[in-house]
C-alpha cells in the first residue's frame, strides 16, 4: 500500500506563487514517475505536470507551460510543483499522482484558490 502526502495549497491573489508537494510513502516497489492533476469545479480531473523516475519529462499541459515547475527528489520520492504567475483559472483541487510498479496511486487533494 502506497499513501500520498500533499501539502502546499492555500489562497492566493492572481500573480502570485504557491509551491506544492507530494511524497510517496508506504510499501512502494518501483516509483516509475509522479505527477499532478487538478480538478476545478464542475469541471473534469485533467493533467497538470509530470516527470518520470527515468529522465522523461517534465510534462507540462499547455495552460500552465512557463508558469509552473516540477521537480523531484528521486531518493524521498517526493516531487515539487512550483506554481507561479497564477491565475484565478488555476483555481482547482489538485491531486499527486504516483506510478509505482504496476500500480497507480491518488492523494486526497490540495485545494488551491487563486482569487482575481
Amino acid at each position: 500500500q502506497v499513501q500520498l502526502v500533499e501539502s502546499g495549497g492555500g489562497l492566493v491573489q492572481a500573480g502570485g506563487s504557491l509551491r506544492l508537494s507530494c511524497a510517496a510513502s508506504g510499501r512502494t516497489v518501483s516509483v516509475n514517475a509522479m505527477g499532478w492533476f487538478r480538478q476545478a469545479p464542475g469541471k473534469e480531473r485533467g493533467f497538470v505536470a509530470s516527470i518520470s523516475w527515468s529522465g522523461n519529462g517534465p510534462f507540462y499541459a499547455d495552460s500552465v507551460k512557463g508558469r509552473f515547475t516540477l521537480s523531484r527528489d528521486y531518493i524521498k520520492n517526493t516531487v515539487f510543483l512550483q506554481m507561479n504567475s497564477l491565475k484565478p483559472e488555476d483555481t482547482a483541487v489538485y491531486y499527486c499522482h504516483v506510478q509505482d510498479g504496476l500500480r497507480d496511486y491518488w492523494g486526497q487533494g490540495t485545494q488551491v484558490t487563486v482569487s482575481s
